[in-house]
Formats: structure tokens, sequence, C-alpha cells
């Protein structure tokens, strides 16, 4: 099952990393991409995130993951600018 649509990352590879590195939710995002798509993990983040708190014991000094709006944000009012010149 595809967890992470725009990087193509299963469930299997998710829960495989975690195992074999132990892995915080910020270590699996750096190891597989899942969560770096063009989405920014708007749709992967809650899922990656528990499946890296659920596989692993509890540590509660981890943070969960956050995604990041773009790089440049604009106002609609920019988006359909038109000149009344």
């Amino acid at each position: 099952m595809i967890i992470c649509r725009c990087e193509e990352v299963t469930y299997g590879e998710l829960v495989d990393t975690v195992a074999e590195h132990g892995c915080s939710a910020r270590e699996l995002k750096l190891r597989t991409r899942a969560g770096m798509g063009y989405c920014g993990g708007r749709s992967c983040r809650s899922l990656v995130d528990s499946i890296a708190h659920n596989t692993k014991e509890k540590d509660f000094t981890q943070v969960a993951m956050k995604y990041q709006p773009p790089i440049r944000p604009i106002s609609f009012g920019n988006l359909g600018d038109v000149n009344n010149e």
C-alpha cells in the first residue's frame, strides 16, 4: 500500500526502515523521502508520523513531523493581478 503518493513510498518500506534503523518520524522522512514530495507531506504526514511512533517504543522527546508552506507564498490578488492602466 502506498502511503506517500508523491514519492511512491509504501507502508512496507516505512515499517522496514523503522525496524532496521529505529527511526523517529523526522529520520524516517529523511531516509525514505516520505513527505518530501510535491504536497510537502500534507497527505501523508500524519500516517508517516503514526507509523514511526507505533512501531518503536514511545519516546516523549521526539517531535512530530511538520510540513512547510511553499517557499514564496503569494496572495490571490497577486495571482490574478491585472493592470488597469
